[in-house]
């Protein structure tokens, strides 16, 4: 099911939260929860039924094997072959369901065989219920994670605000909160608050993300047919989709947020401004933050992490990203787009290393910082552009575009407005002599670009906007408090009332052009 459907919004979310409230005021916690589950796997199955024992068989057997790992009776030897053998049992779920059509047409292609595996349909969601998972398990083996309980833990997996594109919530996060009585109440203040932030998050999603993911489908796609792509086309369907996935991301995970708040559960941060970001390590904080926390934790830090030296940690982090890569999806692009963040990870690390060793503690000026700002941009710009792109031929296409090599375009509006400086003959516009290709997207979809990216450079995001209500809690120590005031912050006002209504009222209006999430394919 989708947070942008009318089905959703007037009709489950309403009942699952009347019914939920009705038993909470009433005492009755357990059934509260198990209703919130049974509402969940409903929510989740509405797109297919036949992965709810999927996702019904993952959260026993790994319940089952946190509940023995944190048993204090347990041989040593014993806790360690299980520990092992339930992360592999996640993992082997991950590569049959993720992998095994790739490795199977990679190896055809290497190879010259002719293996043939029927196509395997993903289950939605499967990282962001395995992942959470393996945390539990692992923790359960370190003795981090406390006494579970088989309902908290149960909705911990399948609590359907953050199910199905995140964020990665942890079991030390969320478990406690299903335990606390005061949760099954219903407060006005948390649902106002929670409203708030969902049409806010369903805004970005419906008006913007979907908007310029219009530009850039229709980019990304000529690319890959053979399309040549000049200057201004390229960017601005880079532009586009730079934005786009940034929308429609970050809009799902505040949605999730505010639709956590309306049961009075909070949810971790998981985006902060990321593209105001003035270098990579920065970005990382900000962007998908609960998987890049993830990473550290269950896979950078495992493997070594800082601690032997910094050849060895360029090396972590290589590794680290190209798997992170991977994860987003099974195909040499994906891994292409982890290997240049593992890159530029290294890089930035050796410019710290090396600034630090020449003792250059000087602040650094405002021209700098713009100018570490941008680079840091255009990187991501250019990750994103393998993200995206089917196949390395369509990458490059767009690359070539972007840098020039096919020359420059200008929108057929603009030019005609130009007057004498321009004449427009057989598909192509001359400009002070210059024969430059008509811009197919037109001044429509840069405009759309430009504003998302206006819109997400200088406004504050959402929870810096409901930064006095504590709607998320931290990721990364300290984050929060460093937010601060905005002259753009929330209150409980007439006028803020009229704006939320009125971004509500249009976003409603525009359901009618339902699309998914990107994120719901990994």
């Amino acid at each position: 099911m989708l947070f942008n459907t009318y089905h959703f919004i007037f009709a489950f979310l309403p009942v699952t939260l009347l019914v939920f409230f009705i038993l909470g005021s009433r005492g009755q916690t357990h059934l509260a929860m198990g209703w919130l589950v049974l509402a969940s796997l409903f929510f989740y199955g509405f797109w297919n039924p036949a992965y709810v024992g999927l996702i019904v068989l993952s959260l026993l057997v790994n319940f089952a094997f946190g509940r023995a790992l944190i048993r204090e009776d347990l041989a040593q030897g014993k806790r360690r072959l299980l520990v092992w053998f339930g992360v592999g049992l996640n993992l082997g779920l991950l590569g049959y369901y993720k992998y095994a059509n790739f490795f199977v047409d990679t190896l055809n292609g290497l190879a010259g065989t002719d293996f043939h595996l029927e196509r395997i349909v993903l289950p939605l969601a499967i990282s962001f219920f395995t992942f959470p998972q393996i945390a539990f398990v692992v923790d359960a083996y370190q003795r981090k994670a406390q006494e579970a309980h088989f309902l908290p833990y149960c909705l911990f997996v399948t609590f359907f605000p953050q199910l199905i594109a995140g964020p990665i919530v942890h079991h030390g996060e969320m478990m406690p909160q299903f335990l606390e009585r005061d949760r099954f109440r219903f407060k006005l203040n948390d649902f106002s608050i929670g409203l708030t932030i969902f049409l806010l998050g369903l805004f970005k999603k419906v008006i913007i993300a979907d908007e310029v993911a219009a530009y850039a489908s229709a980019a990304f796609t000529g690319a890959e047919n053979g399309l040549t792509l000049t200057f201004f086309e390229a960017w601005t369907a880079s532009v586009s989709y730079t934005m786009q996935l940034y929308f429609d991301f970050s809009g799902y995970s505040d949605m999730a947020i505010g639709l956590g708040m309306m049961f009075g559960i909070r949810l971790p941060m998981n985006f902060n401004s990321p593209y105001k970001a003035t270098n990579i390590i920065d970005f990382w904080r900000r962007w998908h933050m609960t998987l890049s926390r993830f990473l550290r934790d269950y896979l950078y830090i495992p493997l070594g992490g800082n601690r032997q030296g910094p050849t060895r940690r360029q090396v972590n982090l290589m590794i680290t990203m190209l798997l992170g890569g991977l994860w987003h999806g099974a195909g040499w692009t994906f891994i292409a787009w982890g290997g240049l963040h593992g890159l530029y990870l290294m890089i930035n690390h050796k410019w710290r290393s090396s600034r630090k060793s020449k003792r250059e503690a000087r602040p650094v000026g405002k021209l700098m910082t713009i100018a570490y700002w941008a680079l840091t941009l255009l990187a991501v710009m250019i990750s994103w552009i393998f993200f995206r792109a089917v196949s390395f031929d369509g990458a490059l296409a767009i690359l070539k575009g972007l840098f020039g090599l096919n020359g420059l375009s200008l929108p057929g509006g603009l030019a005609s407005s130009l007057g004498g400086l321009t004449t427009f003959t057989g598909g192509w516009i001359f400009f002070d002599g210059i024969q430059v290709n008509a811009f197919p997207l037109g001044v429509t979809a840069a405009a759309w670009a430009l504003g998302a990216s206006l819109i997400a450079f200088l406004l504050p995001n959402v929870c810096q906007i409901m930064h006095r209500y504590e709607p998320a809690f931290e990721t990364y120590r300290g984050e929060l408090k460093g937010l601060g005031e905005h002259w753009l912050a929330w209150q409980p006002t007439r006028i803020w009332s009229m704006v939320i209504a009125i971004l509500g009222f249009w976003t409603l209006a525009n359901l009618t052009r339902v699309s998914e999430f990107l994120y719901f394919q990994f």
